[in-house]
């Protein structure tokens, strides 16, 4: 018998490209959000020798470098592309994270999101106008996010930062857990996680049964937007952002998670 045409090959698969900034770190968080019929198709931006600052926050998301990122991706065939970076995206303002998804689908011919505009659409979903804010940036970068975010329409009512330059992929969940237990959410409508190279997927439901609160970080709403273009569904078990009305209203009073 002939095996492999008994088989017929994989099934077909939806493909979202994702241009991440050069030390992204998390590729396997990423595909934690998606489901089996979704690939994810990654591309990086060049190295520059800068610490997590504005100035690299301006670097990795100048036109230019990111359209040749997406057009990396094309021969791929993604069916939308992602910017997968939050300060690339936010320290531009809301002007500016407009510009960078007409460039990337200007490069591409497809829809183009970025996480700091997805981050909008998320909260925008969960009804937030006032939150809690974590990063494990510096204060100026920190502050640039709260700009962006008050250019929105949104009020930051507690903020923690860590004011990290670089490594922060290896930022533990304990650390992630304690910032938060630290930053203020009385009278916050959710909690964000900023930075898509701060790993988030296994604490998100800990700091939702914990806290009271939704629990959005970047790369899950930048996942959450992304599969949402093409008509699918994020994976995350007891996360708000994916929960439809019936599974909200069946969620457990607490999770045991990291404490």
């Amino acid at each position: 018998m002939d095996v492999v045409s008994f088989l017929g090959g994989p099934d077909p698969e939806h493909g979202i490209g994702v241009v991440a900034p050069f030390d992204f770190a998390l590729d396997r968080e990423l595909w934690r959000w998606v489901p089996d019929d979704v690939s994810l198709r990654l591309t990086r931006t060049p190295f520059v020798p800068v610490g997590v600052s504005l100035d690299l926050a301006r670097v990795v998301s100048e036109h230019e470098t990111l359209g040749e990122g997406v057009r990396a991706l094309i021969a791929s065939e993604p069916e939308v592309v992602a910017y997968a970076c939050a300060s690339g995206s936010f320290v531009g303002g809301l002007a500016g994270e407009r510009a960078l998804c007409e460039v990337m689908r200007t490069a591409g011919d497809v829809p183009a999101l970025t996480t700091s505009g997805a981050l909008l659409d998320a909260l925008g979903e969960l009804g937030a106008r006032r939150i809690a804010l974590l990063t494990p940036y510096t204060e100026s970068v920190t502050r640039s996010l709260e700009d962006f975010l008050a250019e929105a329409g949104v009020t930051v009512v507690g903020r923690a930062f860590l004011g990290l330059t670089r490594h922060i992929w290896k930022v533990p969940y304990r650390a992630v857990v304690d910032m938060a237990r630290q930053v203020a959410v009385e009278g916050a409508d959710a909690l964000f996680i900023s930075c898509t190279n701060l790993p988030t997927y296994d604490v998100i439901p800990q700091l939702e049964a914990e806290l009271r609160v939704p629990v959005v970080s970047a790369n899950q709403v930048t996942m959450w937007s992304a599969l949402r273009a093409i008509g699918a569904r994020a994976v995350g078990p007891y996360q708000a952002l994916l929960m439809d009305a019936a599974e909200a209203s069946a969620e457990p009073e607490g999770q045991e998670g990291v404490t």
